[in-house]
């Protein structure tokens, strides 16, 4: 109702009076309120836009047309308020200057200082159903632009946006705080303060990442806590990055300072040798009682510096809990995520994170994202940060709120985290807090952020604490004395004094953190301590969990090729095909549900496999109806998901990394479209997946599906990167297999699971080759067989002693080989697979090397390039002599910058010429 034409809103009421149907609902609605309006208040008809009844004649009088129009403006005026109004709030407590809002001025409306008195109708909004211009603009003010500033009006959601409306309308957007929750915030401020205080005075010159400028955030914390709890919340994740974690450590996750000092004063250095992290990067675990007694487990995460990166990591766990407790409705864990300003707005992580939060597969309930808001990024500026507004602008991709808040009222601050907590409850959707506040010192203690912004840290040299500031709001306001208030600080330093006393004892006792009861039974450590298992499934029960498979629920219609390939499993289940790799994994993951450990299997276009191998979702091609085999097992078995991820990388592999942090028992895999598509997630795998373990002493069974394989698709989809796994091994962090067969493929995804031993496990998975029969197995292959880490070679007719060459190779190459050995007659060439390159088996290498005559040559023999693949690594572990008997080199690919070509016959041109140097051809 924007338009102010007279004759434009003549003609429009003309027609609502001969049929409101007629006329669009928001201009009936408009004109009913008016009529409301008038006989609510009959003695100022004369200033309202009165409809006439059906006898009355259709002319509008001037009057009339005048107040109908000045309604209009006074409706267009709260719009803007509620649209603009966080523009013109109070929200930097450094009061440095913000850009006039016009829209905001009644004069933008064609509003004059003689109309603030008029009275004007507001049925439509939370309060009285009639105000004076001036009382509407004081309304408006209280609540769009004092302290918190709140954009909503990006929501599509109409009772969404009402719902938000009459909450803070209704109050002004604020909240009425009792004597004791006042008290509670202070002391959680003074807490705060002093906490920073003592490790700034005795540890000085350390890096601690103060949080001072910002403890506003240790009580809106605790609010959140609370609130949460009282709304059912049972665990809550919590993920950082550094600036603050150690407040946030000692006085909401109850770390124990002693635990802290004894960090910074560093007096165990024999201790972490080539292991651990930097005190500012660990997390920590503990139950947290609330204001009125209820119990809620905090975890915060582990987070390297990445920032943003640890977001999905907690989003899986949160995920992983949920599931685990079948809360279905994902009310009983929560993630909240504590976010820096420069990190939040620059780092690409936001938009993979934000985007994961309403899909099927990384859908948690709703996060609640704070943002402390130091507003500068190291030493770099809003303005040389991002080309937005504020710095939670990408947030508006989602149909949310975001509440800007100033960090020095703390009443205000309250408020938002009431209003935020119940939007989350109540809708189960992110909410975004962005708490204004500032950084006192540097980026670290041993910063001097004066030699870049001088003009901030002016600014912040005149600014009381906190403390001090809402201390006296309070003792003015007769809720705490000064003598109450100085307590609570003296009471605090006692206590870390007596903490420091103890941590720099010469009998410190160190508190380990014990692994909690989900992972008791699970083990890290080197692979000499992980027993292999059986892996094996009887040839009738391999029959039976394949046939059942093939089974479609009645009437349901596939693709004719999907019903042929259900017709191939059945063939296979009855033994009259061989095993192929997709129905060998299919199986490993239907043995496994049966046998009670769930399997989640996530990644880009997964469902069906890139290569339309594995149709674990199968579509009825009338309806487009879904069924998934693997769900209808038996009655009893384990939950199995599989889920098309959005198209992230990063993201989704940090969501199902952190999955698998809360599901030691069950198969947790996310796959690649492409092998190369990893390079995206590299932050993931450094930062996490291949170093968890030796720096926080965390483990993980993350399976990682990769396609990999030289078949002339070019660059980017022929390389999984294998070299930067493999520079990456080292204690045995990771496992990296590049299996050749389909029973491989079986027992490996069984033996990840069955053994107790945990560590992520690193796929290079074929593409041709799965649907090759040179892959297939044989039903006993799967029930009598276990993974071989190496394959010895079976193929020679010649005794071992007569061998005169042997090439040792891994994955997709092996086939090749061996198909050219048998073209050329060589059987006095031995051909041995390495399928687990690490923890790399030298035990079992020895053990077929002694089969032949020593100072047999060995080859090495790859399709990658001489400095991709697998080569340099083995180099590195053997050397140019293999175990001191087996002269070593390499036939591959020339060193290249680039993985492969991009012509599909100079590919053939190159593969030709690696197979015939292997045979020396």
């Amino acid at each position: 109702m924007a338009s102010s034409s007279p004759s434009y809103v003549e003609s429009l009421y003309q027609e609502y009076v001969k049929s409101p149907e007629n006329v669009d609902v928001a201009w009936r609605e408009y004109f009913r309120q008016i009529a409301e309006v008038a006989r609510q208040a009959p003695h100022q008809e004369a200033q309202f836009f009165r409809p006439p009844t059906m006898g009355d004649s259709n002319v509008v009088s001037p009057v009339e047309l005048e107040a109908a129009i000045l309604q209009e403006r006074v409706d267009r005026l709260i719009r803007n308020y509620r649209a603009m109004g966080h523009y013109a709030a109070i929200i930097d407590p450094l009061g440095q200057p913000r850009e006039p809002v016009p829209e905001l001025d009644p004069a933008s409306c064609d509003f004059s200082p003689s109309d603030l008195d008029r009275q004007f109708s507001t049925v439509s909004s939370s309060g009285p159903n009639v105000r004076t211009l001036r009382e509407i603009l004081q309304w408006l003010r209280n609540t769009y632009c004092r302290s918190i500033g709140a954009q909503f009006m990006h929501i599509d959601n109409v009772k969404v946006r009402e719902w938000l409306q009459d909450r803070m309308e209704s109050s002004e957007n604020r909240i009425s705080l009792t004597a004791d929750q006042q008290k509670r915030i202070l002391k959680r401020l003074s807490d705060a303060v002093v906490f920073e205080d003592f490790i700034l005075r005795k540890f000085q010159g350390a890096k601690s990442f103060s949080l001072e400028g910002g403890e506003t955030l240790i009580p809106l914390l605790e609010l959140a806590i609370n609130k949460s709890a009282s709304q059912g919340v049972e665990e809550i994740i919590l993920g950082m990055a550094h600036r603050g974690r150690l407040n946030v450590l000692a006085s909401i996750m109850g770390k124990p300072a002693r635990a802290i000092f004894r960090e910074f004063a560093d007096l165990d250095p024999q201790m972490h040798l080539g292991r651990g992290d930097v005190k500012y990067h660990l997390g920590y675990s503990n139950d947290y009682t609330t204001a009125d007694g209820k119990k809620v487990h905090l975890s915060l995460c582990f987070n390297p510096s990445h920032l943003e990166f640890v977001n999905t990591v907690a989003l899986g766990r949160v995920r992983a809990k949920q599931d685990r407790r079948q809360d279905v409705e994902r009310r009983k864990s929560m993630a909240l995520l504590i976010h820096g300003d420069a990190a939040f707005a620059g780092e690409g992580i936001t938009q993979e994170m934000l985007n994961l939060s309403e899909l099927e597969s990384t859908r948690t309930g709703g996060t609640v994202h704070v943002i402390v808001n130091n507003q500068i990024g190291f030493t770099t500026p809003p303005h040389q940060g991002r080309s937005t507004a504020y710095a939670t602008d990408v947030a508006k991709m989602l149909q949310i709120p975001i509440f800007h808040v100033n960090g020095e009222d703390p009443e205000a601050v309250a408020q938002v985290v009431e209003l935020a907590m119940d939007f989350r409850c109540e809708f189960q959707r992110d909410v975004v807090i962005d708490m204004y506040c500032y950084r006192l010192r540097g980026h670290n203690e041993q910063d001097e952020p004066r030699f870049t912004n001088p003009g901030m840290y002016k600014a912040i040299d005149r600014r009381q604490p906190m403390r001090v500031t809402y201390s006296n709001h309070l003792t003015k306001l007769g809720g705490v004395t000064q003598q109450e208030a100085d307590e609570l600080v003296s009471q605090h330093k006692s206590q870390l004094e007596s903490e420091y006393q103890v941590a720099t004892a010469s009998d410190y006792q160190h508190r380990w953190e014990q692994p909690n009861q989900l992972w008791k039974t699970y083990r890290g450590g080197n692979e000499d301590i992980a027993h292999d298992v059986p892996t094996g499934v009887p040839v009738d029960r391999l029959k039976q969990l394949l046939e059942i498979q093939t089974h479609l629920p009645d009437g349901f219609k596939p693709h004719p090729k999907i019903q042929n390939i259900l017709d191939q499993r059945r063939a296979i289940s009855r033994g009259e095909k061989p095993v192929d790799w997709g129905a060998a994994e299919i199986l490993a993951y239907a043995s496994l549900l049966t046998e009670k450990h769930p399997v989640r299997l996530h990644g880009q276009d997964c469902e069906r496999g890139t290569f339309a191998h594995r149709h674990a979702v199968v579509h009825d091609i009338e309806t487009g109806a879904k069924y998934v085999p693997l769900q209808h097992l038996t009655v009893e078995q384990a939950r199995f998901q599989v889920y098309n991820s959005a198209l992230s990388e990063t993201g989704v592999l940090g969501f199902d990394y952190g999955f698998s942090l809360d599901c030691p028992d069950g198969l947790t895999i996310w796959e690649a479209q492409f092998g190369d598509f990893v390079n995206v997630a590299q932050v993931i795998i450094d930062q996490f997946i291949t170093s968890a373990e030796d720096k926080w002493n965390r483990y993980s069974g993350l399976t990682m599906l990769l396609p990999h394989g030289f078949e002339g698709a070019g660059p980017e989809h022929s390389s999984a990167r294998l070299e930067r796994f493999l520079e990456a091994c080292a204690e045995d962090n990771i496992q990296v297999c590049y299996p050749t067969t389909a029973a491989q493929m079986f027992h490996m995804l069984r033996r990840q699971v069955l053994r107790h031993w945990r560590k992520p496990l690193v796929v290079m998975t074929p593409k041709y080759y799965l649907r090759s029969p040179q892959v297939t197995a044989t039903l006993d292959d799967l029930a009598n067989g276990s993974f071989q880490r190496i394959y010895p070679d079976v193929l020679t007719t010649r005794p071992d002693s007569e061998v005169q060459r042997i090439l040792m190779c891994t994955g997709k190459i092996y086939h090749e080989l061996a198909q050219r050995r048998q073209e050329l007659g060589r059987s006095e060439v031995a051909i041995i697979r390495v399928e687990q390159l690490y923890p790399l088996p030298t035990a079992e290498l020895q053990q077929q090397l002694s089969r032949y005559a020593p100072n047999t040559p060995v080859t090495w023999v790859q399709e990658e390039p001489e400095n991709m693949g697998a080569w340099r690594f083995i180099l590195a572990q053997w050397g140019l002599n293999v175990l001191s008997q087996h002269q070593l080199r390499c036939v591959s690919r020339p060193a290249s910058a680039s993985p492969a070509t991009g012509s599909k016959k100079s590919h053939e041109i190159e593969q030709e010429r690696v197979l015939s140097e292997a045979f020396g051809q």
